[in-house]
């Protein structure tokens, strides 16, 4: 579950217009220790450029709350029409697990429409272990460049022991330099950390929208906390029901759709690199240049060192599926790859994984790593991953492999996982919009089915189109739905669909 690529006052909390703060009070029969928490105020600073930012502590472990605490990172945009009757917070999640809502608000916040900015504040947070939330961090920025460059698609034992080796690498880079949190940094955590958030900000109940991952993270908080739910929107959604395997599963074959629908849209165009003939035989052509790859590395003209390795190669092509603005920027760099030259796939590549020119890292690998690994139980030993890996190859050829071995690090995690993958109902919620895209690569449109049949008060809202996540995408009619229930809380139909 990655990110979207190309998205592009006072010292406490701002109480409604015209009336005092409402009661955000903890759950009931919250310890002394866990009250301390809800009953923080937030000293907010200003931050540059129109936003503020605070620090909220939260416990490090929920069932031992006087045990330590966390430190987590949170950015407003204050609503910016005071004479308007300003709601409350509004409170998002760009997704990953890993990515920063404090950049993500910073960068495109400004995106969101003109009827939510006024009425609310828009509030960002890194979750713990991300971004500026004390941060995992397991590997040299030289490891993460090896571990995204090792063949993940083995064609002999040499190749499968390298994944293995990088694989275990990984695992023990992260227990040996963040071992002590790696149990707490999972979503379960995350979405009571958003109540603890919620309480600071003065919100009597939560208004949230969360892309991608940010659709389980909210799946979560409102199937903990139903009654604290005023509005939730799920974009991009991720079915909670599915296991490891089914989701690595589902997402390489979305990448596959997502392929084929750039395939058929490139074909249409005289100077497509895929050529002007069938979708199939184009298809064949990015299997060919990814098994050129694999023999032989592309060209890098960058400078800094990398070979462009059949998995580099097939990292960019995925990172350009996320957005259909992106699609240009695929054919360019795939006309350059059919001439030998990797270098506009690496750059593509880098912007998802958010490797800087320099080449320095995010934690956004690491923290997607240790969430996804304590989320849900992975394959227990490599023979498990084989035929996992396996099946991923029969049903998503171009990208099943790479999808599924790019989880191993799980298999050998220190932090095992308790939890038990199961249906979230949040019974008792308010209605809750789980929005699909119909081709989206990443979280597949069944997701969005699945979790929307599954919640008590789900109601679907469908984009027939391409693309990760419907609501940045600039749909007026997706817009006008998301900000209307947002605004009013008035849900759509259930199966709006919108085009």
């Amino acid at each position: 579950m990655a990110v979207a690529v190309i998205a592009a006052m006072t010292a406490s909390a701002c109480t409604a217009s015209g009336g005092a703060a409402p009661v955000a009070s903890p759950p009931s029969g919250s310890s002394p220790e866990l009250r301390q928490f809800y009953e923080q105020k937030l000293s907010w600073t200003d931050c540059k450029d129109g936003f503020q930012c605070a620090k909220l502590k939260v416990p490090k472990d929920y069932r031992n709350p006087g045990d330590g605490e966390l430190s987590i990172s949170v950015i407003r945009l204050p609503a910016h029409d005071k004479k308007a009757q300003r709601i409350g917070s509004l409170l998002t999640n760009p997704g990953g697990p890993g990515g920063s809502g404090v950049k993500f608000v910073r960068e495109s916040g400004q995106a969101f429409g003109k009827a939510l900015r006024d009425r609310f504040d828009l509030v960002g947070f890194d979750p713990r272990g991300v971004g500026e939330s004390d941060p995992v961090r397991c590997l040299e920025p030289k490891d993460l460049d090896r571990y995204f460059a090792t063949d993940s698609s083995p064609d002999n034992q040499q190749e499968q022991n390298n994944l293995v080796s990088i694989g275990k690498h990984f695992a023990q880079g992260c227990e040996s330099r963040a071992g002590k949190t790696l149990p707490y940094i999972g979503t379960l955590d995350a979405a009571r950390d958003m109540d603890v958030l919620r309480a600071a900000l003065g919100d009597k109940r939560l208004s949230y929208i969360g892309f991608s991952y940010g659709s389980y993270l909210g799946a979560f908080y409102a199937d903990q906390f139903p009654k604290n739910v005023r509005a939730l929107v799920l974009d991009g959604a991720v079915d909670p029901k599915l296991s490891s395997d089914e989701i690595n599963l589902e997402q390489a074959k979305g990448f596959e759709t997502a392929l084929r629908a750039f395939a058929a849209d490139c074909v249409k165009s005289p100077d497509c690199p895929l050529g002007t003939g069938s979708v199939d035989e184009a298809l064949r052509k990015v299997s060919e240049l990814q098994q050129r790859a694999d023999q032989k590395p592309l060209k890098n003209t960058t400078g800094d060192g990398r070979q462009v390795t059949e998995a580099l190669a097939t990292l960019g092509i995925a990172t350009a599926l996320y957005n259909k603005q992106s699609w240009a920027a695929l054919r360019m760099a795939l006309k350059q790859a059919m001439k030998g030259d990797g270098s506009m796939l690496l750059r593509l590549g880098d912007l998802l994984v958010e490797r800087s020119e320099d080449g320095r890292y995010t934690n956004q690998t690491e923290a997607n790593m240790a969430i996804n690994c304590v989320d849900k139980p992975y394959p227990a030993d490599l023979k498990a991953a084989e035929q996992v890996a396996a099946q991923a190859k029969r049903i998503a050829p171009r990208f099943g492999p790479f999808v599924v071995w790019g989880s191993l690090p799980c298999t050998y995690w220190p932090a095992k996982t308790t939890q038990e993958v199961k249906e979230l109902t949040a019974k008792g919620a308010a209605p809750i919009v789980v929005v699909g895209t119909t081709r989206d690569p990443a979280t597949p449109y069944k997701w969005a089915e699945g979790l929307a049949s599954e919640l008590s008060s789900g109601r679907l809202l469908t984009l027939e189109g391409d693309g990760h996540t419907a609501y940045l995408q600039g749909n007026p009619c997706i817009s006008r739905a998301v900000e209307n229930y947002l605004i009013k809380e008035q849900a759509p139909q259930q199966g709006t669909v919108c085009r």
